[in-house]
């Protein structure tokens, strides 16, 4: 747009067409131009070269808004909030919100205070149709509720959600608690998302054994042809440093340890938590920052007598030197 609040036209473009609406000739009538302009400050369409006003009172077919980039874009938009698979319904049906208010915001008299309630208890009941809809409203719930309980981030409830719903349409649920299908489609989730978390970190918030959810885990991948890597130890660095509260240098030297036992091969074998806590636990030793390995044991969710084995195997093969 120029200072005088013109755009010009893109040569063989034409304004955007809608009903009712005529679309901007390609050239000059006059002169046969094809440099045309568009003012949007008066509404015309005016040739560059004769200066000849080939439309007037145009309508601006754009948003009464403006944004200077594409986050003002998406918050400024006032088109609803986008479809999301953790809703049984995707949320495109109509929910009637719980404040007493209007749409003016002025409080709702308490004599229809009433019929409001009616209309809540109503359309609440409307929105789950059938069987389908009743087991997807529990379950995704009951997602929302874990996934809430552990802080996993928006992409991962939205992943869990359409390996549950895959599971519903190939039939795998019957048989199976919807606790379980939606546990082990929270921790295939957070593999495939790589925000790992351990099944004992799941079950101590689902409330389902950890024998249960890893055999419904490998029955789904099997079923639903799942293809996931397996969790390294370098998946785990990051958080595991953070709530023990190690500086980046830590960690940095944590991911050193795990590339350089990754490549002679130490870490084959052995679980990913364990392998990690022994490399912080190293790493922390190295700089300074010294934490007991009961401190790391907790954090991890291994115990003291791995992280010695592992302590033991990393600093032996690797030929680290550490001063305790």
């Amino acid at each position: 747009m120029t200072a005088e609040g013109r755009a010009p036209l893109v040569p063989g473009g034409s304004a955007p067409s809608g009903e009712g609406v005529t679309p901007a000739p390609v050239r000059c009538s006059s002169c046969g131009s094809n440099h045309l302009t568009k003012d949007y400050d008066r509404g015309e369409l005016v040739c560059d070269e004769c200066g000849l006003v080939l439309e007037e009172s145009m309508i601006d077919q754009g948003p009464d808004w403006r944004a200077f980039d594409a986050e003002q874009g998406e918050k400024r938009a006032r088109a609803g909030a986008p479809t999301t698979l953790t809703i049984h319904d995707k949320g495109l049906s109509t929910e009637i919100g719980w404040k007493n208010k209007d749409p003016y915001g002025k409080s709702i008299p308490t004599r229809n205070r009433a019929q409001l309630y009616r209309l809540r208890k109503w359309q609440r009941r409307i929105r789950v149709s059938n069987a389908t809809e009743r087991n997807l409203a529990f379950a995704l719930a009951e997602l929302d509720r874990i996934a809430s309980a552990m802080a996993l981030p928006r992409n991962v409830r939205e992943t869990a959600a359409m390996i549950y719903r895959k599971a519903v349409n190939h039939n795998l649920i019957r048989g199976r608690s919807i606790e379980g299908v939606v546990a082990a489609s929270l921790y295939g989730s957070c593999r495939q998302c790589n925000v790992p978390r351990t099944l004992d970190e799941i079950a101590a918030k689902s409330h389902i054994g950890r024998k249960e959810i890893g055999r419904t885990y490998r029955f789904m991948t099997r079923e639903l042809r799942l293809r996931l890597l397996p969790t390294r130890p370098q998946d785990y660095v990051q958080r595991f440093c953070s709530e023990l509260k190690l500086k980046g240098e830590v960690q940095t030297r944590s991911n050193e340890i795990l590339k350089e036992a990754t490549e002679r091969e130490l870490t084959s074998g052995r679980g990913p938590t364990g392998v990690a806590a022994a490399a912080i636990y190293i790493a922390s030793l190295q700089c300074g920052e010294r934490r007991t390995q009961r401190e790391v044991a907790e954090v991890a969710g291994v115990t003291e007598v791995t992280i010695r084995n592992r302590y033991k195997e990393l600093t032996d093969k690797l030929g680290l030197k550490v001063t305790l």
